[in-house]
Order: C-alpha cells, then sequence, then structure tokens
C-alpha cells in the first residue's frame, strides 16, 4: 500500500511539474523575430506593424483536437482584449490553406490567421508540438511562452499585466 501511495504521489508531481514548465516566462525579453505573412483574407500581416499592442501568437492547426479545442477560447478573448490593446494572431501550420480558410469562417475566428512554415517556427525557438503560444509585449519582445493547451484565466491574467507595463 505504501508502495502504491508513493508512486501516486510520483506521478502527481509529474503532473504539476508539467503543467508549471508549459509556461515559460523566459526572463529578459528577446525581440520577437521580424514576419511578414500574407493572412487568409490576402492582407499582409507584419508583427512590427503591431507595436504598440500586446499580441498573442498562436501557432495551431485544424488536425490538432486541443488547438480546435482551444480557439472558441481565443476568440472570446480577442473580444474582451482586442478594444484594450491586444492583437491575436494565428499562425496555422498546415499546408491546405483551403481547408484553414473553412476551419476559419466556420468557427467565425475574429483575429487574423495566415500559414506558418517550419522556418517561421524555428526563428522562434523552435515549435516542438501544438498549440505554442508566445505573448509579445507592446516593445516588440517575447514576455512569455506557452506549450500545449493553457487555462484561459491564466492566459487573461498574463494579457492584463502585460497591458498594465
Amino acid at each position: 500500500m505504501l508502495l502504491i501511495g508513493a508512486a501516486l504521489a510520483l506521478v502527481a508531481l509529474g503532473i504539476v511539474g508539467y503543467l508549471a514548465a508549459t509556461h515559460r516566462d523566459l526572463g529578459a525579453r528577446a525581440l520577437a523575430p521580424a514576419f511578414t505573412l500574407t493572412a487568409l483574407d490576402g492582407v499582409p500581416l507584419r508583427l512590427d506593424a503591431l507595436r504598440g499592442k500586446v499580441v498573442l501568437i498562436d501557432f495551431w492547426a485544424t488536425w490538432c483536437g486541443p488547438c480546435r479545442d482551444e480557439i472558441p477560447e481565443l476568440i472570446a478573448l480577442e473580444h474582451v482584449y482586442g478594444p484594450r490593446g491586444v492583437q491575436l494572431v494565428g499562425i496555422s501550420m498546415d499546408d491546405d490553406a483551403a481547408l484553414v480558410r473553412v476551419f476559419h469562417r466556420e468557427l467565425h475566428m475574429n483575429y487574423p490567421v495566415a500559414l506558418g512554415d517550419a522556418s517561421l517556427a524555428e526563428r522562434f525557438g523552435g515549435v516542438l508540438g501544438l498549440p505554442a503560444k508566445f505573448l509579445i509585449d507592446r516593445n516588440g519582445r517575447i514576455a512569455g511562452r506557452y506549450d500545449g493547451t493553457v487555462d484561459p484565466a491564466a492566459l487573461a491574467r498574463e494579457l492584463s499585466a502585460l497591458l498594465s507595463e
């Protein structure tokens, strides 16, 4: 019985450790890599054009179940925080733009989405799994990174903190 209790404690510590590791405060803020993509609506999407706003970049894909589950929460965050100076940006890692356009329309995504690639993901320090999110402060510096799904309340706190800087 003691062995089972110890094993359960180790599993619980592992889960807590994983959840704590999914958000990384990157300490000294490095400048986010510049990029110019074409959004699904044909409009150029340049990260440097968003200076002065807090930016949440979400690397995702239509085939990623957790990504699909999170998008309604991101839409809600854009509704609340967009007017306060936050800009969400979706970077789909799909190969098929037509599939992404259909998905974008069906979910009524209220933020720009563009197709990304491995090169862009690498410039952000590597995106090994999806979803992955990057918080960019008003000065264009990476303030944090989330690997995996995010508790919307935690993300809202982070956005509010960056807005008040």
